[in-house]
């Protein structure tokens, strides 16, 4: 008796430490490869799978819910995109915060627009799939003389 008991016991723990358990970093990587890769190839059904409806971005030109980022996705002609330094944090079981560098060549209405970013997204779980509700990218700065 004691020792199902015990087993019981442990296996609760276990299950309560396993939904508690956000995703790898590795599958959140993915996450965010794919909405750039869907943003890339002007695929707004697959950018909308990963992003949520009520997203919002915020970027030198401004504030964008989903609406803008369509249609500024109209206005793209990204060649590459190629993302490094990724790094993750949660501490909650359905947010998770992204941070990243990414290096774009491309052109937004025939103007350069190449360069690398810092960049940041915030995802969360909804109905079982992650969904990215916030994102920024800018260029970092040149540091003052």
């Amino acid at each position: 008796m004691k020792k199902s008991l015990s087993c019981a016991v442990v296996l609760l723990f276990a299950a309560i430490a396993v939904s508690f358990a956000g995703p790898d970093k590795a599958a959140m990587e993915a996450k965010e490869k794919s909405a750039w890769q869907a943003y890339k190839d002007k695929k707004a059904d697959e950018f909308q799978k990963v992003v949520d409806k009520d997203f919002r971005g915020v970027y030198s030109d401004g504030i964008q819910k989903m609406s803008d980022e369509l249609a500024g996705m109209k206005k793209w002609d990204m060649k590459s995109f190629s993302i490094s330094d990724f790094d993750m944090f949660s501490d909650e079981k359905d947010v998770v915060v992204t941070t990243y560098t990414v290096k774009i060549e491309g052109t937004v209405d025939g103007k350069d627009a190449s360069g690398t970013y810092n960049a940041g997204s915030v995802w969360k779980m909804e109905n079982g799939e992650w969904l990215a509700i916030f994102h920024t990218n800018i260029k970092p700065e040149a540091a003052a003389k």
